[in-house]
């Protein structure tokens, strides 16, 4: 028999109606309510979350993603979304989020209630004609020339070079109109974000946390900045969204043998302060820094001590999310082996 989890989409304030929560069932969904807010969750199947593959990584993305703009679109646009594959076994571990994460959680409600997110995508629109207005760049005609006169058929060494110089000015080019969009935007974003572009062709690729209702001026910068480039760039707009970009919550189990580990590692105990553990890492980052370090295996001793900073570092924190949250009564034994950290995800 399967084992059934409870996967959790996201978190909502709790001043809907009681017909807006009772809507969800037709989805297949139903709210965990605690104090002043609600998880959504769905029960699911332990198998619906275990995927290796990309392709069913992928399809459970677009699932999740779907299932969170659906509830926005219904009526709940105050939603905290949470990072793809969160599931807890019981209503228990939904408390055990909530109660760590409280502080947190509340904090975002708070901010995100008249924010939304926008997303835009700029892609050329003839990008082979951009490739060659790059290619009559002045630098990049000078580099032709030289290697020309040194070989009458460019060697491939010769092609990579110019190829790798275009590249380049490609680059800058793209950089330019990115720092243009940027600059028009941020009279209008709270915050913004970059995410990587895909290829070549995409200039930028970014996240823009605005106002809710600043749609139609978000709207109208953009077509300023379209007839500023005479038409020569696609823009992919897509919003209003919840704030995934800048507010989607990472709930992390911590191991009590990796807290132990980490902790030989820096030579400290669970309880250090996070002024110790930050201590003890630089001392040990200045002897064993690649850069620095003569010895064998340096970096991938560096590699160790820093995964071990940063996991005493979540564990200092989880352990202070412990003790603001009323579950404080555990002995510290038992409070590390059932701690969990939730942050905003990186």
């Amino acid at each position: 028999m399967t084992e059934k989890v409870l996967y959790i989409y996201g978190i909502v304030p709790n001043f809907y109606s009681t017909e807006m929560f009772r809507s969800l069932e037709n989805s297949g969904l139903s709210a965990i309510p605690f104090e002043n807010m609600s998880a959504i969750v769905a029960e699911r199947n332990m198998l619906m979350t275990d995927f290796t593959d990309r392709e069913s990584l992928g399809n459970l993305l677009v699932h999740h993603q779907k299932t969170i703009e659906e509830l926005q679109a219904i009526g709940f646009n105050v939603i905290i979304p949470m990072r793809l594959g969160t599931t807890a076994n019981s209503r228990e571990d939904v408390f055990k989020i909530f109660l760590s994460g409280y502080e947190l959680i509340s904090s975002i409600l708070k901010k995100i209630q008249f924010l939304t997110e926008f997303d835009v995508a700029v892609t050329w629109v003839d990008f082979p004609a951009t490739v060659r207005e790059m290619a009559s760049h002045p630098d990049v005609i000078a580099l032709k020339e030289k290697l020309l006169k040194k070989n009458e058929q460019p060697t491939l060494d010769d092609q990579m070079q110019a190829g790798m110089l275009l590249q380049s000015k490609l680059k800058e080019n793209n950089v330019k109109i990115e720092l243009r969009l940027l600059d028009l935007m941020s009279s209008l974003s709270l915050d913004i974000r970059n995410h990587p572009v895909m290829n070549d062709e995409m200039v930028t690729n970014s996240a823009f946390l605005v106002k809710r209702n600043s749609s139609e001026k978000f709207e109208s910068i953009l077509d300023m900045f379209d007839k500023e480039f005479e038409g020569k760039l696609n823009f992919r707009l897509v919003g209003p969204l919840p704030c995934y970009s800048f507010y989607t919550l990472d709930v992390k189990k911590l191991s009590p043998e990796q807290i132990e580990l980490a902790g030989r590692e820096l030579g400290l105990s669970a309880n250090s302060s996070e002024a110790d553990i930050k201590k003890a890492y630089l001392g040990k980052a200045r002897l064993l820094h690649p850069d620095t370090s003569k010895e064998a295996g340096s970096e991938e001793n560096f590699t160790r001590i820093t995964q071990a900073y940063h996991t005493l570092l979540e564990y200092a924190l989880a352990v202070k999310q412990s003790y603001n949250s009323e579950n404080n009564t555990e002995s510290d034994e038992k409070r590390t082996g059932n701690l969990i950290l939730v942050k905003i995800k990186d």
